[in-house]
């Protein structure tokens, strides 16, 4: 799985490739990567943008402490990357600014 990233990955020939969609392009990972992992390893660095002041964010500690990978996942908000077993066909895309808070009267806004 060649790529432009810094992250190089090691030969693992007993784990199966997958395929997650990134912000619609495909990615390839190895069953068991995590998702931040995943888009590491492609090259993929930034996830998210801060909601105040749209500063680029991407993993950080890459074991659920810091929050930095949060990016939506299958249409869930606020997963965070480095948490989530990547799986084929997954959808994934960054989380942009802030989400909205969800209220009794339906969906967050």
């Amino acid at each position: 799985m060649p790529s432009g990233s810094i992250f190089a990955r090691l030969p693992e020939p007993d784990r199966r490739p997958v395929t997650l969609f990134f912000e619609g392009e495909p990615v390839g990972a190895l069953q068991g990567d995590s998702v931040a992992a995943a888009l590491l390893a492609a090259g993929k660095l930034t996830f998210r943008a801060t909601p105040v002041g749209g500063a680029p964010r991407g993993p950080y500690c890459m074991m659920g402490v810091c929050f930095e990978c949060l990016l939506e996942i299958d249409g869930v908000a606020n997963r965070q990357g480095c948490m989530v077993q990547a799986a084929d066909g997954m959808r994934v895309s960054r989380m942009l600014g802030a989400r909205g808070l969800a209220d009794s009267n339906g969906p967050a806004r």
